[in-house]
């Protein structure tokens, strides 16, 4: 195991192959009930430093309840592990799974953002039972095989339009669905991912870039055997917990027609499904109140 020190806020727990990971709790505001089993989260990523999640809008505070940041091996407190397969999304599934044991806790409520619903989604398939509550946040798709075409990403990108970067972002958005992506045109279409291009959104961004340092790690989680998107749907449509989908309504990484499609999917389940108006990608920070508020009513 190569170990890398951790900041004194993390808690850790070894994972199944002995990887050192690592999980921090916040619990605010004197409605939080420090008894109740927390809400673990995912981060998005794939497999980012989950630090770019802040205190989620203030969810603990809303919610009553204290929240768990995993991060992911090879991210944040985590220790980067002997095997650099073991990043591939499939495989991740038994680190959550090692959480729960760590914590004691017959099921979890989970939540996930972005790249992390697949996590979840998967883990939910391998381990129903252990599932308490499922809440995903602009969640990607690829576990469950839903496409999102060039033109749906596109449709969003026009409520945009107005907006003084538009010009430069357009032209990068076509540019790569064209097959040119590189990297200017990926930092160029960086503002379409908040609701709002302000100050806080380029600090945002820009911590986040600076945490996420691990490229093997992004590249190794949809590897060959990462996703079974037919057994995982399968799974998804027998789960009977309550579930809930927010989507960004600007948001063109997980548009909302394509969140919407992925609520379908839970069958069985007591879903709702809800798009923040004005949201992009990172919906806690283009309102943290309205953010807060619709995901503490998914959990209750």
């Amino acid at each position: 195991m190569i170990n890398s020190p951790a900041p004194s806020p993390y808690s850790h727990f070894d994972a199944p192959d002995g990887t050192r990971l690592a999980y921090r709790v916040v619990a605010e505001g004197d409605g939080t009930d420090g008894a109740a089993a927390p809400v673990v989260c995912l981060p998005g990523g794939p497999v980012h430093d989950s630090r770019y999640f802040g205190d989620l809008g203030g969810l603990s505070e809303a919610s009553g309840r204290r929240l768990l940041f995993l991060d992911f091996r090879g991210s944040g407190g985590s220790d980067l592990p002997e095997d650099p397969d073991s990043y591939r999304c499939d495989r991740l599934v038994e680190d959550v799974e090692a959480l729960r044991v760590h914590l004691g806790l017959p099921a979890l409520d989970l939540l996930a953002h972005s790249a992390g619903a697949n996590v979840a989604a998967r883990y939910a398939a391998r381990h129903p039972e252990r599932v308490a509550r499922l809440v995903l946040i602009t969640p990607s798709t690829r576990a469950v095989g839903i496409d999102i075409p060039d033109e749906m990403r596109r449709a969003g990108a026009e409520l945009r339009r107005e907006e003084d970067w538009y010009p430069e972002a357009s032209a990068a958005l076509s540019a790569i669905a064209a097959g040119e992506a590189t990297g200017a045109n990926f930092a160029a279409v960086t503002p379409f991912f908040w609701g709002r291009w302000d100050e806080a959104a380029r600090a945002h961004a820009a911590a986040s870039e600076a945490m996420n340092t691990n490229p093997v790690s992004g590249r190794a989680f949809g590897a060959e055997g990462a996703f079974d998107p037919a057994a995982t749907r399968a799974a998804l449509a027998e789960l009977t917990v309550p579930v809930g989908l927010l989507g960004g309504e600007y948001d063109l990484n997980s548009p909302p027609p394509a969140v919407e499609e992925f609520a379908g999917m839970f069958a069985g389940a007591d879903v709702t499904y809800a798009v923040q108006a004005g949201a992009g990608h990172y919906p806690w920070l283009d309102d943290p109140k309205v953010f807060a508020q619709a995901v503490a009513a998914f959990l209750r």
